[in-house]
């Protein structure tokens, strides 16, 4: 069995096992049902795993929130989802506390120090503040659970929508066979498999929040890997724990990618890499130039799938089929039903541009939370519209152009325009507004504005983000701002963006 460790700290995972088992039951004591869902408001930190390995014994939803949430977007998620408790780190509980719905169970976790002094926060005590309750104490009070364990019905993680409000992904518990598929699916695309899990050693890279690196921690724990929890990422810190460690796996975004690169040559010649066996990334698109570097320095170890949180991973490619057909994220995977579709659903010959629908026919079925007739809308030829434009190549290998959708992916993080298009309506001056992705080589695409003032009013690049920052966490808010005396419109009325979007991406092969 591995550990899970956190700067100092050590965790095996039999205790880790022990600590979710005393979870379990404690959960059970306030209440919750199967069906139920908890909310954790957490960085990456033992609590993390603790709570949705409960949550998984228990039948409840785990639902992470994202930290950097303010509270208006905090509050969304606490009602929307209904949940019936909250773990929270110390630190961040007093930003959202009023926001907190009433009767929910309150637990904090004192922020430990490499959290603390990665974010530049104060330690906190044990000490829970008034109205909440120590996780860690709490839990002592409880024998481990010994009831029957429910069907798990995996985590809901809520991603953002077109129509401005983020949507919980939640999934039915599984059949076994389904939770079956489901691992046996998320081990292949995670390259765990290809060693026993005690000799697999991993740093996890990104937040837990979301989907992907959600999946990949609570996957390495539950198969007794060693975790190493990094507490932001930092280039050469990772390099310094590859070495250090022995890294074998790891799960990235090309935004990483771009940043190792950047590091002076002596920097990247430093440190002993040797022991990488299994590196995937996934999240957004990542340039053909930077992952041809990646493979000449780290090796064929460089992996890539893609797929979204509605499908989970449906195509997969390794280091040998990229360099191969260059720019491609790979051939479908086993059971995995991909195809190329026209706006009526007709499936599209080889070569032919349309959008990418996919499914695992054999894992549980999903829709979003409280909200069936959005899933609805989703669906296509009985598979889950991507939103995403490509095509097929002879050999089989997927190859992406565009998205249909209006979405933004910056450094792996999907960002929606109508959600910031919302806020920018109601700044006082503004006539109206167009948000888009433009070309950006370190995050693959940044966060533009186009706003038109209304008549005698005044307004500034500055002035527009920072309203921006007062209403939306800090990655939403545009990295520039330009202003036009008109919008171009469609006959419709309705904004014609792409062609405000257009010239920024001119002389470029792919719009994403």
């Amino acid at each position: 069995m591995g550990d899970i460790v956190s700067g100092q700290r050590r965790l095996s995972t039999a205790e880790l096992g022990l600590r979710a088992a005393r979870a379990a039951t404690g959960l059970d004591s306030i209440g919750l049902q199967p069906g139920d869902i908890i909310a954790l408001f957490l960085r990456n930190d033992f609590p993390f795993f603790e709570a949705s390995m409960a949550a998984g014994i228990l039948g409840v939803y785990p639902t992470p929130v994202n930290w950097h949430a303010t509270p208006e977007e905090a509050r969304y998620i606490f009602e929307n989802s209904g949940a019936k408790a909250i773990v929270i780190h110390a630190d961040l509980y007093e930003g959202v506390r009023a926001v907190v719905p009433a009767g929910v169970h309150v637990f904090t976790v004192p922020t430990p120090p490499e959290i603390a002094g990665a974010y530049g926060v104060p330690t906190q005590s044990a000490e829970a503040p008034h109205g909440a309750r120590n996780w860690a104490a709490w839990l002592e009070d409880f024998a481990p659970w010994s009831g029957d364990v429910r069907p798990n019905p995996g985590t809901i993680i809520y991603t953002s929508g077109t129509t401005g409000n983020p949507k919980g992904v939640r999934r039915a518990s599984p059949t076994p066979e389904q939770a079956e598929a489901s691992m046996r699916s998320l081990l292949d695309i995670f390259g765990l498999m290809t060693h026993p899990p005690d000799q697999i050693i991993s740093v996890m890279t990104g937040p837990m929040y979301h989907s992907a690196p959600n999946a990949y921690g609570m996957v390495c724990a539950r198969q007794g890997a060693t975790l190493h929890l990094e507490a932001r990422f930092e280039p050469e810190e990772l390099l310094q724990m590859i070495e250090r460690h022995r890294v074998t796996h790891i799960h990235m975004v090309p935004i990483m990618f771009n940043r190792l690169l950047k590091l002076p040559d002596e920097v990247k010649r430093k440190y002993d890499l040797s022991s990488l066996k299994f590196v995937v990334h996934a999240a957004a698109p990542c340039p053909a130039p930077v992952k041809r570097a990646m493979i000449e320095w780290w090796g064929p170890v460089i992996n890539e799938y893609y797929g979204s949180t509605e499908t989970g991973g449906v195509v997969f490619c390794t280091s040998e089929q990229w360099l191969s057909h260059p720019g491609t994220v790979g051939t479908a995977m086993p059971g995995a039903d991909v195809r190329i579709t026209d706006a009526e659903g007709n499936s599209l010959p080889q070569g032919e541009i349309g959008e990418v629908t996919a499914a695992f026919p054999n894992i549980a079925d999903f829709t979003y939370h409280k909200d069936d007739a959005k899933r609805r809308a989703t669906a296509k030829v009985g598979l889950v519209a991507t939103g995403d434009l490509g095509y097929f190549d002879k050999d089989g290998f997927l190859y992406l152009c565009d998205r249909s959708k209006d979405m933004i992916i910056s450094g792996g993080v999907n960002i929606y325009p109508a959600e910031i298009e919302a806020v920018l309506h109601r700044m006082p001056g503004v006539a109206d507004c167009a948000v888009f992705g433009i070309p950006d080589d370190e995050y693959g695409e940044a966060v533009h504005a186009c706003v038109q003032a209304q008549p005698g009013k005044q307004l500034s690049e500055e002035g527009v983000k920072a309203y921006l920052r007062e209403h939306l966490s800090g990655f939403k808010v545009p990295r520039s701002v330009d202003f036009r005396a008109e919008l171009p419109r469609e006959d419709s009325g309705k904004i014609f963006k792409r062609k405000l979007r257009e010239p920024f991406w001119a002389g470029r092969t792919t719009r994403i």
